[in-house]
């Protein structure tokens, strides 16, 4: 079985630095498409960096201050968050999508069980 376990949450204040890991493991992992989502209550999951075969994308909200990455030989995913604001709060959950690398969330087939992010 595919497996995704993020670690790496916790209270940060605003203008400080957390960086996320997300293991993978039961899969090929530079095969897949690899994506960072948050969500808050009540509102929808966006997501917010995704990486495949060394393309990158951020959304506009985190561009310049998140870095998504990736170690090969871990098997792990990177989210390194800087420059911290409240609204980054939420939680953030890895991604793997098999076979389009997008930004809907219905193109991913495997979800971590997700880490909470505090920024106040």
């Amino acid at each position: 079985d595919v497996q995704l376990v993020e670690s790496g949450g916790g209270s940060a204040q605003a203008g400080g630095s957390l960086r996320l890991s997300c293991v993978a493991s039961g899969y090929t992992y530079n095969r897949y498409c690899m994506a960072w989502f948050r969500q808050v209550p009540g509102k929808e999951r966006e997501s917010v960096a995704r990486v495949h075969t060394g393309t990158i994308f951020y959304a506009a909200s985190v561009k310049g201050r998140f870095t998504i990455s990736k170690d090969t030989d871990k098997s792990t995913l990177y989210l390194s968050m800087a420059n911290l604001k409240p609204e980054d709060s939420g939680t953030y959950t890895c991604a793997a999508a098999v076979f389009n690398c997008v930004w809907s969330e219905s193109e991913y087939n495997f979800w971590g069980q997700g880490t909470q992010v505090t920024v106040s």
